[in-house]
């Protein structure tokens, strides 16, 4: 493949580098008298910086995201209070926090907002330093963040550590799938840092079935009707993939640091499968001969997305530090569709489908921080971010060719305070302004939209005694969720099969406005020795002009004039409410019961419930919002045999979803449970073996649309596998 400037850029960082790391000599420095040192372990130090951070934070570190020998960060994300994964089990998907749908939660990449086509699923716990999940929005980290966000902190570089090296084998449903993960430490002055690389071979089965019943009434022209239609996909994916990220720091003297954090994720993804289509109809009352079809289908795609963050920092004095931030990226997609009917009914069609984008996005972000008399600490700062898209795309079920050119343009302006009322009481108050631009041109011509929102945000932190480790914390913010280019400008995508209320075709909206929150948490947290912590957590947001998508009935579109399509856009369809409570709970057992084993305790349950005001109950929730989700996990550490195991159950009850008078949706239970296993034959080495999706359950979604004479329900029932894996872990 030909790489353009950007990911030449990154690479060339990537190994220079490295090649100037080995050769550089090691540093002779003098020994120090450090006098007394106290050690803490990792879970003791995130669990203080989550208890000194006025602004509700949860610190999760490496401790946490090797425990369970996950292969994906969205894995470990799962077992955390209030975070769900969409979708099938072991399948990936959207991350959401407090049940709110996509869009509703802020991703970070140390610090700056994730490039587009960025996917957590393309990380690996081993890539990855930390996570923090911040519940409420500050002012520094950004307003867009109804839900809360997530911040990933990229590995950081430690000379005294050993090398981490990991090969892995994994077993679905008969099926192989191998990876690599090496993170290795730079070990010379004055540059330091880590180096991860990980790589992945996976074999993927898919197995799901779709029923589809309908009910037309007569209506003019159109006579009254019933059919019953049964689909089954079988299909078998290959993905190939590497993924390499770099954390590189140069100190110098004045509190002068550079950081350099280049990225680059390369995947290539090809699958073949079968479907077998059958239909009964009955017109007037007249059943009609079953038609059947059967169609092979081949998908072949690639992504690459290269990123360089830099970050440099200064001391102007003791109480004054410059943050400069910049992100550069480019990302590259291309996917090509091709189906082939095998029948003669027409349910199905021979068509071939690409799509090919192209994202160009850059950040710059500047950060002044004071601290000024009084304990105050001010942070000001400016952001500015772009992103165009340049996309080419033909469907030969539309008989067309689509293209789209668009761009998104932020910028922001901030400023907060942080300071210490007395020795129980923490303030934290800030304002935050921003202004979005979308503009962009696909078949129906040129689209614009612009928005801005003011944001002001206020936390607290009260200790009923100075040097107590318990405390309540409380936020009264400002959030809003902007509509995506998608939303905006994207081309119209028809239906690949009979267009119908539950297979609409898609079409943007350029007139959205952005849904604004008002929001409240009320936390009381008590910290435990070792990093055990007990906590209960109450929100609430207020949303007004909630995008979701609406399915209606059109004669007048531009692709087929003057024929049925039922057609999906997104809409601002009124207002909403949100809240919930969250539990957590992390303790070792023998701090509860003095001759317990030595078995650590993590477990959290959270109840959400939300109403869409606009909508006639019931179930009128938030998208795809469960009444609850609960972990419970447990680690025990055997004291005769260097042997550790442990478990978590994952669970998230089925529900329904009003989304308008005529649209409900539907979405099963999962019941999750992974079980591990760690022996360490010394120091050095470990054998670990992971059972994921230890009890499969198939897993089931269904839509169903009631309107305009017009009746139709569609469930699709999605099997899945109980997931093996042998990993070699050493440190050399």
């Amino acid at each position: 493949m030909n790489f353009t400037a950007p990911t030449v850029l990154a690479l060339s960082a990537l190994s220079a580098t490295l090649a100037w790391s080995q050769n550089l000599p090691p540093a002779n420095a003098p020994v120090q008298d450090m006098g007394r040192v106290e050690i803490k372990s990792n879970r003791d130090n995130d669990s203080e910086e989550r208890r000194q951070s006025t602004a509700a934070k949860i610190v999760i570190g490496r401790e946490e995201l090797d425990r369970q020998g996950d292969s994906t960060l969205g894995e470990v994300l799962k077992r955390l209070p209030g975070i769900t994964i969409q979708g099938a089990p072991g399948r990936g998907g959207p991350i959401r926090m407090r049940g709110l749908g996509s869009g509703y939660t802020q991703i970070l990449l140390d610090g700056q907002r994730v490039p587009p086509g960025f996917s957590i699923e393309s990380l690996t716990p081993e890539m990855v330093e930390k996570v923090e999940i911040m519940r409420a929005p500050t002012a520094e980290t950004g307003a867009r963040a109804i839900a809360g966000t997530i911040n990933i902190v990229l590995r950081e570089g430690q000379r005294t550590n050993p090398d981490d090296l990991k090969l892995g084998n994994a077993f679905e449903h008969g099926h192989r799938s191998d990876a690599l993960n090496w993170v290795h430490h730079l070990k010379t002055e004055p540059l330091n840092g880590t180096f991860t690389l990980s790589a992945m071979n996976s074999w993927r089965p898919e197995d799901n079935s779709t029923l589809t019943d309908s009910d037309v009434q007569a209506n003019g022209a159109m006579p009254a009707g019933s059919s019953h239609r049964a689909r089954n996909t079988l299909s078998l994916g290959h993905r190939e993939g590497m993924n390499a990220n770099a954390r590189l720091m140069w100190r110098g003297e004045e509190g002068k640091a550079l950081i350099l954090m280049p990225f680059v994720v390369y995947s290539e993804f090809s699958s073949a499968g079968h479907t077998d289509l059958s239909e009964n109809k009955s017109i007037n009352g007249i059943s009609q001969a079953l038609a059947t079809d059967s169609s092979h289908a081949a998908t072949l795609s690639r992504f690459v997305m290269t990123r360089l963050n830099g970050q440099w920092s200064q001391r102007f004095s003791a109480d004054t530090r410059f943050e400069f931030k910049f992100g550069l990226g480019e990302s590259h997609y291309k996917s090509v569709f091709n189906q082939t009917e095998l029948g003669q009914s027409g349910l199905l069609n021979t068509l071939q489908e690409s799509q090919a984008f192209k994202d160009l996005s850059q950040s710059w972000n500047g950060k002044l921080t004071q601290v000024l008399k009084n304990g105050h600490q001010m942070v000001s700062g400016v952001e500015l971010e772009g992103v165009r898209r340049a996309e080419e795309a033909v469907a030969e079920v539309a008989d067309d060719v689509s293209n789209m050119r668009a761009r998104t343009q932020r910028w922001a302006l901030y400023a907060q305070d942080e300071w210490a009322l007395n020795p129980q009481w923490n303030a934290h108050a800030g304002v935050r302004y921003e202004n979005i631009l979308t503009e962009g041109h696909n078949e129906d011509g040129a689209k614009r939209n612009q928005s801005g929102v003011f944001t002001p945000l206020l936390h607290a932190v009260w200790k009923p005694l100075p040097d107590s480790r318990d405390q309540i914390r409380m936020s009264l913010t400002k959030s809003y969720k902007s509509p995506t280019l998608i939303n905006l400008v994207a081309k119209t995508a028809l239906s690949r099969e009979t267009n119908s209320p539950t297979r609409p075709d898609r079409i943007s909206n350029p007139g959205l406005k952005p849904e604004l929150a008002t929001g409240i948490d009320l936390a009381v947290e008590r910290y435990l020795s070792e990093g055990g912590v007990l906590s209960a957590n109450v929100f609430r947001r207020n949303i007004s002009d909630l995008i979701r998508y609406v399915t209606s009935e059109r004669y007048d579109t531009v692709w087929a004039p003057g024929q049925r399509r039922f057609v999906s856009s997104p809409q601002n369809v009124g207002n909403a409410i949100t809240q919930g409570l969250e539990l957590e709970a992390k303790f070792a057992l023998s701090k509860a019961w003095a001759d317990a084993p030595p078995v650590d305790i993590r477990s959290n349950l959270s109840f959400f419930h939300s109403k869409v005001l606009d909508v006639m109950g019931p179930d009128n929730r938030l998208d795809q919002q469960p009444n609850m989700t609960a972990n419970m996990g447990a680690d025990y550490r055997i004291r005769s045999l260097p042997l550790t195991l442990g478990g978590n159950v994952n669970i998230n009850p089925d529900y329904s979803t009003r989304q308008t008078e005529q649209q409900w949706v539907y979405q099963g239970s999962k019941r999750v449970v992974d079980v591990y296993g760690l022996w360490k034959f010394n120091p050095s080495t470990a054998l670990r073996m992971t059972l994921s999706n230890l009890v499969p359950r198939d897993y089931l979604t269904g839509t169903t649309y009631m309107g305009s004479g017009f009746a139709e329900t569609a469930r699709t029932n999605t099997r899945n596998w109980q997931t093996v894996q042998l990993r070699l872990e050493m440190k050399i």
